[in-house]
């Protein structure tokens, strides 16, 4: 009798221990291509609801409006938090295909640009614009799942976004793109 409780008292602790590994709930990711491209930093934390589901959170360093480049003398200070929900069509556990992401994304900081003088250009003074915002969007993107443990994949988001300052300044609809790559534990 004893032999049989310990048998099926290790068959359940190895069906316990197989099914926590089998579906890995939590994703973190860098968006490289930014990184290399533009020098800004993108760090995201997924965590998976369901098979098809997941929330995400993001920070983004030295986020820049529709990949407006710091050439002259201008210069980024803003970085912005976003927080969205994702939908996977793919028939795997929320591993790899076709996903859309819609979000809600806040930035904060300011934006500076030396402007000349007309009537003295010798003489220039910095113009600064207030980047606070709050922004709404949709995004998709495609993941490639290897061994559910490294997850790749390119994405694209276009936002509209809500501070009268930064349209006049900028425009209304943002675009952002890149590649992640990931970690899933």
């Amino acid at each position: 009798m004893k032999k049989i409780i310990s048998l099926l008292m290790l068959i359940l602790i190895t069906k316990i221990g197989v099914a926590q590994n089998a579906e890995k709930q939590n994703e973190i990711k860098l968006n490289i291509a930014n990184t290399i491209a533009i020098a800004s930093v993108e760090f995201g934390y997924e965590r998976f609801l369901d098979d098809h589901q997941s929330i995400e959170g993001t920070i983004l360093i030295n986020d820049r409006i529709n990949y407006h480049s710091e050439s002259g003398s201008r210069d980024f200070q803003t970085n912005s938090f976003k927080l969205g929900y994702n939908y996977y069509f793919g028939e795997d556990y929320a591993a790899s295909g076709l996903y859309m992401n819609p979000f809600l994304k806040y930035r904060t900081g300011e934006f500076s640009e030396e402007t000349r003088d007309v009537v003295e250009p010798e003489f220039s003074s910095p113009t600064i614009t207030d980047m606070n915002s709050f922004i709404i969007g949709i995004g998709t993107g495609y993941k490639w799942n290897f061994n559910d443990t490294f997850v790749l994949g390119p994405f694209i988001n276009v936002g509209r976004n809500f501070s009268d300052e930064v349209k006049d300044r900028f425009s209304a609809i943002e675009f952002n793109a890149g590649f992640n790559i990931g970690y899933r534990f």
